[in-house]
């Protein structure tokens, strides 16, 4: 961002403490104001467009007219192949985590089948509660529920992780019952929580990580307070693939007698079955003592389509705190599970067939085919010269560079075809290996064009030229948090344009 050059001097030598509110103070003078717009304009023009390929019109009103059916199915077959072609080949960190034609054929006529219904009318579809109670009942079977003398876990589904979380949050909230309540977070911790903190009303403590990416118990010991109502651990971290000591972290919630919550959205479907084949991961489900819930995407590793997961609770009356009733309202009698409504039975049922559809044996092979291809992932990123991996991580590889500037090395990726996630704080970047990367060739080809990048960025001396790397390398160095968040919420209001020609 270029900011009148001796302002952006002067904020680059600020603490970010005090850069940001200068940075605020100067956006009200209307010069600065306007130059700030000019800029923000400036940079978006660089930034990637999502726009979808394929020749399909752009509807930004009603047409007076409708498509016939035969349109309307052209123009969504067309953007699906058009985009298919980016995912299929296996080029995309995470995204879509199984992606074969068959499982997806399975998916969507399930879906169709029951795509009216809805779950907030159990005497009109008594079968959404069937598929979700089984749902929350294999997946918690899974993550450690029925071993041992311990509470029932129960649970329930959700859209997301996001809400998996908030939802795991106001139970604790509204247990606790106490003012200025406060959650302990790893740093490393999913921005569902800032969110849920922003809801809640919860003050956030977060507690840093070691060099090994892992949140630190004696710093999490020492965050513990008086309002400190729940405890958090990542099984792993989105940024890093790093678990958390879940173990340790849990028994001193338990200690304390305070919740815990193990974040395992992108490890639940994973961590149990890597367990059962000899990996060293450590126990982070309902078989620790302090483990009070914990969230898990189904629509990851678990192989359903998108917009579910699951949240479990250790006991129901913690998962009590979850639900909503009313009982004076006029319009009757209300309540609802979570914090929808009315929710897509379809998409309940289809991730009811998905568990059905792996079982016990599809998940271990698929856990077994991922983690191979992820150390075959991780040695080649290690034989690269000028790349470092964060930490010590199974599936999730975080990688970083001494000699290049890694963002450049991810835009060079993204002109290749690949679709690789940035990180920051320390700048770096990611892929989460999914089944579309243990196919035959395309962890070789990922290693190649990874070589090619490095070199090619070590060359231009580690200043960023292309695509979205100038924008991440602005977030990474530049101290005032409000120019960067301006900036990103003016690139939300871009996406929401219709080009209507």
């Amino acid at each position: 961002m270029n900011l009148p050059s001796t302002a952006q001097r002067l904020l680059q030598k600020l603490p970010r403490r005090l850069a940001t509110p200068l940075y605020r103070l100067a956006g009200r003078i209307p010069a600065v104001q306007r130059t700030l717009e000019r800029e923000y304009q400036a940079m978006l023009a660089d930034a990637p467009a999502a726009r979808p390929a394929g020749d399909v019109p752009a509807f930004a009103r009603l047409p007076e007219t409708p498509p016939s059916p035969e349109e309307i199915l052209a123009y969504a077959r067309a953007l699906a192949a058009a985009e298919a072609l980016h995912w299929e080949s296996g080029r995309a960190s995470g995204a879509v985590y199984h992606g074969d034609r068959d499982h997806i054929s399975l998916l969507n006529e399930v879906y169709g089948l029951h795509s009216q219904s809805n779950p907030l009318h159990t005497d009109l579809w008594p079968s959404g509660i069937k598929f979700e109670a089984e749902i929350v009942s294999m997946t918690a079977t899974m993550l450690g529920a029925g071993t041992g003398d311990q509470e029932e876990v129960v649970g329930t589904l959700t859209s997301g992780g996001t809400e998996s979380i908030i939802m795991a949050m106001k139970a604790y909230r509204d247990k606790a019952a106490v003012a200025a309540p406060e959650m302990v977070v790893p740093s490393s911790a999913h921005v569902a929580f800032d969110k849920a903190a922003q809801l809640l009303g919860f003050r956030q403590r977060r507690i840093p990580v070691g060099p090994d990416g892992r949140a630190d118990p004696q710093a999490t010991a020492s965050a513990l307070g008086r309002r400190t109502v729940v405890v958090v651990g990542s099984a792993p971290s989105y940024p890093h693939g790093i678990i958390d000591p879940i173990p340790q972290l849990s028994e001193l919630a338990r200690e304390r007698g305070v919740g815990f919550h193990t974040d395992a959205c992108l490890g639940g479907f994973i961590v149990p079955w890597a367990e059962r084949l000899g990996y060293d991961v450590p126990v982070v489900d309902f078989r620790l003592p302090g483990v009070t819930s914990l969230s898990v995407d189904t629509h990851k590793y678990g192989y359903a389509p998108k917009g579910t997961s699951v949240v479990l609770y250790r006991g129901r009356p913690l998962r009590h705190h979850q639900f909503h009733v009313a009982t004076e309202w006029p319009g009757g009698l209300y309540y609802s599970p979570a914090l929808a409504g009315s929710r897509p039975g379809g998409l309940v049922a289809a991730t009811w067939a998905a568990l059905l559809a792996m079982g016990e044996a599809g998940y271990l092979e698929a856990t077994a085919a991922i983690l191979e291809t992820a150390a075959t992932l991780r040695a080649g990123i290690e034989d690269i010269p000028g790349l470092r991996i964060i930490g010590d991580p199974l599936w999730v590889i975080a990688f970083t560079s001494n000699d290049a500037d890694i963002y450049e090395v991810m835009a060079l990726m993204t002109e290749r075809g690949w679709s690789l996630n940035g990180l920051h704080h320390p700048p770096a970047v990611h892929i989460a290996v999914t089944l579309r990367h243990t196919r035959e060739g395309v962890a070789e080809e990922f290693l190649s064009d990874l070589r090619e990048s490095v070199a090619i960025a070590a060359e231009r001396g580690g200043e960023a030229h292309t695509g979205s790397a100038p924008l991440y390398g602005m977030a990474a160095t530049f101290p005032a948090r409000g120019a960067i968040g301006d900036l990103m919420k003016r690139y939300i209001d871009r996406l929401y344009e219709v080009d209507d020609e």
